[in-house]
Formats: C-alpha cells, sequence, structure tokens
C-alpha cells in the first residue's frame, strides 16, 4: 500500500527533473555566459558539473551525500548510476535504427574501414598508456587496481556509460571507488576533446588554414524529416511512439538473452551485462532487416523506422546519460588519486592527438583536419563532441568526416569486441593483457597501412 504523496511515487520523477533542469541551466550559460559560450564544452557536462558542485556544497554544509537523501528514496547515487548504465544502450539502439542511404564507392568503404580501425586502435593504444600508468601506480598506491588503467579507453574512447561499466566491475574486484574513477576520466575527457579542440583550431586559424563554411539556417526540409513509404506522423499511433516501442523491443530482446547467458554462465554475469549496449545493438540490426525484408516482399506496407526521431531520441538519451554520469561521481572516494587522474588525463589526450594527428594527414589527406578533429572529439568525448569539432570548420558537412564517424561503428564494434573481454581478463593478469594489447595494436596499424606497406614492397620487386 503507498500514497500518491509518498516519495516512492516521485523519487524518480524528481530525479528526472533534476537532470533535466540541469540541462536547461547549462545551456542558458553556454548562451549567455561569454566564457562558456565561446567554450566547446557540451551542455550536457556543464548540466553534470553543476550538480556536481551543488552536491559538494550540500556534502560540505550537511555531512550528507545529496542524491542519496530521502526525497530520492535514499539510493539516488545508484538510480544516476543505473540511467547512466541504460541510457547508453538505448541511445546506441535508436541510433542502430537509422538507415543509411546510397550506395558506397570502394574508396569509402576503404575509408569507413580505416576509420573503424583508427577507433579500435586508439582504444588498444589508450588502454597500453593507462595499463603502464596503472602498473607503475600499483606499487606506490596501496589498493590501487593496476586493471583500471584500461578506464583510460573507456572514459576517453567509449565515454561516460562504458567507464561507468567496467569502473563497477572494477570496484566488485575490489578497486574502491572504481565507478567514480572511470567517471572522473570520462568527465577529463570532455574537457580534454573542448580544451585541445579549442586551443587546435586557433592554431590553424593563425596559420590561415582554417576557412569556416557559411552554415545554413538550420531549418529542416521535409525530406529532411520524413522520407517516402514512411508511416504518417500522427495516426492511430504517434510515429514517436512507435520509435520508443521498436527501441524497448530491442532492448527486451537484448534483456532475454542476457538473462540466458547469465544462467547458463552464472561466473560471467558482470561482463555479459556490460555488453547490454552490444547486444541491444545486435537485436536492433536484426529488427531492422527483418523490418526491411517484410518491406521489399510487400508483407510490410510502409517504413516504420524514421531517421530523424531515432537521431532525436538517440542525442536524448546521450544527453542524459552524461549529465547523470557526471553528477554520479562521488569525489570524497577519489581524493588519494587525483594527482594520478591528472596524469591519466593529460597523457590520454596527448597520445590521442598526437596518433590520430599522424593516421589524418597519412590516411586521410584531401580532408585531414576535418576528419583529425572529428576523431580527436569523438575518442576524447563522444560522437556529438566530434561533430561540434567538425562544424566549426565543415559546417554543412562537405566533407565524408561525419559519414565516416557515424558508419565506422559496426568495423569498430567487431574490432573491439576482444578488447573488451581483455579488459576483465586484466584484473589477474594486466601485463599479459599489456602485451596483448601491444600486439594487437601493432597487427591493426600494418592492416591500417596496408596499401602504403604492400605498394612499397611491390616497387622494390619490380626494381
Amino acid at each position: 500500500m503507498f500514497n500518491f504523496w509518498d516519495f516512492d511515487v516521485w523519487g524518480w520523477v524528481l530525479l528526472f527533473g533534476i537532470l533535466l533542469g540541469s540541462l536547461l541551466v547549462g545551456n542558458i550559460l553556454k548562451r549567455r555566459v561569454p566564457g562558456f559560450k565561446d567554450s566547446l564544452i557540451p551542455t550536457s557536462v556543464l548540466g553534470g558539473a553543476i550538480l556536481l558542485i551543488v552536491a559538494a556544497i550540500y556534502k560540505a554544509i550537511s555531512g550528507n551525500i545529496m542524491f542519496d537523501a530521502p526525497v530520492f528514496n535514499g539510493k539516488g547515487t545508484s538510480s544516476l548510476e543505473v540511467i547512466t548504465y541504460h541510457s547508453l544502450a538505448l541511445g546506441f539502439i535508436a541510433s542502430s535504427f537509422k538507415t543509411s542511404g546510397g550506395k558506397l564507392t570502394k574508396k569509402r568503404t576503404n575509408e569507413i574501414l580505416n576509420t573503424g580501425i583508427t577507433t579500435v586502435s586508439t582504444y588498444l593504444l589508450q588502454g597500453t598508456v593507462g595499463l603502464i600508468i596503472a602498473l607503475i601506480a600499483a606499487t606506490f598506491i596501496t589498493g590501487f587496481l593496476p586493471a583500471a588503467g584500461i578506464l583510460l579507453p573507456f572514459g576517453y574512447g567509449q565515454g561516460t556509460g562504458q567507464a561507468l561499466n567496467y569502473g563497477n566491475i572494477y570496484e566488485e574486484a575490489g578497486f574502491i571507488g572504481g565507478k567514480s574513477f572511470g567517471l572522473t576520466i570520462a568527465a577529463l575527457g570532455f574537457l580534454s576533446a573542448s580544451i585541445g579542440g579549442v586551443i587546435h583550431l586557433n592554431i590553424i586559424k593563425k596559420r590561415g588554414r582554417l576557412v569556416k563554411s557559411t552554415r545554413s539556417d538550420g531549418s529542416l526540409h521535409t525530406d529532411k524529416i520524413e522520407s517516402d513509404g514512411e508511416i504518417p506522423m500522427q495516426e492511430s499511433m504517434d510515429k514517436l511512439t512507435v520509435q520508443i516501442a521498436l527501441i524497448l523491443l530491442a532492448y527486451l530482446a537484448a534483456y532475454f538473452i542476457m538473462f540466458g547467458l547469465g544462467k547458463l554462465l552464472p561466473g560471467m554475469k558482470a561482463v555479459i551485462y556490460g555488453f547490454n549496449f552490444l547486444i541491444g545493438v545486435l537485436m536492433a540490426v536484426i529488427i531492422k532487416v527483418l523490418h526491411n525484408w517484410f518491406y521489399k516482399k510487400r508483407i510490410v506496407r510502409r517504413k516504420y523506422t524514421n531517421n530523424f526521431l531515432m537521431t532525436r531520441i538517440s542525442n536524448f538519451f546521450f544527453d542524459i546519460m552524461i549529465v547523470a554520469g557526471v553528477a554520479a561521481i562521488r569525489l570524497d572516494t577519489l581524493q588519494q588519486y587525483w594527482g594520478l587522474m591528472l596524469i591519466f588525463g593529460i597523457v590520454g589526450a596527448a597520445v590521442t592527438f598526437i596518433y590520430n594527428r599522424f593516421i589524418a594527414k597519412k590516411l586521410f589527406p584531401d580532408y585531414y583536419e576535418e576528419q583529425f578533429l572529428t576523431m580527436y572529439g569523438m575518442l576524447t568525448g563522444t560522437a556529438s563532441t566530434g561533430t561540434i569539432l567538425l562544424r566549426e570548420i565543415d559546417g554543412d558537412f562537405k566533407t565524408p568526416a561525419s559519414d565516416n564517424m557515424v558508419y565506422q561503428n559496426f568495423p569498430a564494434i567487431v574490432l573491439g569486441f576482444p578488447m573488451m573481454i581483455l579488459a576483465t581478463y586484466a584484473i589477474k593478469q594486466p601485463v599479459i593483457t599489456l602485451i596483448i594489447f601491444v600486439a594487437f595494436f601493432t597487427v591493426l596499424n600494418i592492416f591500417l597501412f596496408r596499401e602504403k606497406i604492400f605498394k612499397k614492397r611491390a616497387k622494390k620487386k619490380s626494381k
């Protein structure tokens, strides 16, 4: 028996209200305050930072954790972690339902494949550097888990959701404050993307290489909102409701698969449920393929997915994921790690910048600045951060850089899957994991530069 005025009824509503309210405040700061207006820090990061500051002031005054107050049912912090966890998967599922138009040429296919390989290679490079730092730190800091170094690619390369997932796995393995450590690394990644991106933009501007394109007024034409053959916006069931239903159907299927695998492999439950986004994406792809097949056979007469709405939904979940993830950071659990996290942040930004700059120049010479900024922004923040940086020099998306970032997801997921398995193996064998990372990184880079390497050998033989 409950009453409608109980916090059990209002706790989740109040929590979401605060999260979305902080996003609105962050948006006002971005639009009105000069320092924030000129920065590239995402609004969601600002919103999370506002809540983090408010929570710190509350803790200093009351001595209690703000999000664990009775108004949030006494478990608001864990609720923020749950929101972050699910938002990652739901955002990826929504993105997976989007359809791509047009056929790809051989050159474009190679560029997309190379972008996916670059993504995974950067993960491995970040993981290698992170493990080296962590192995050294573990000799000086009691209770520090060497495997925590892999939180660098999860925080920088994959963002808040995966940083929380693996931070939780490491926390269960004995790393106190693992979740907050991962979330803080992710927050540092956004700062690296913003600060590093702005510095680079100013440098190329001074050198006269920044030719900012004139953007359209941002208005949307009908063909961008709705394509031929789709269900109408409003019928007996609203079009937005259909999109949400498809997303949740894919996630429901993913849950049953994880539930079954968890029963078969009880010792792997944490890993299995950590792949919720990957299994969710797989279910979304299967549903999309079946829908397209039914449409071609005329069993289904209309298209039920809509790219415009799926983009809006995925962006909503990613915004919620970031603001909840930053707000969930427990600063009190990280007191002894601040210096170490600063090292992680600086070194992670440096190696990501240098490596992606090198790759962009060598493999994407026709639009290397656009490709570099997109990849650097994505591999220190999220895809939206990469898009923000790209817009500064390619506002109309005339280069293929934005498409590379979108379509590289499939090869990146396939090639990056072994690294996710190794991330759990690193808990017991960090040194062996480091060696495997280096070997995998070497193999991927040989394949990445396959044309240049084998062309040189062919020329030598012909001589």
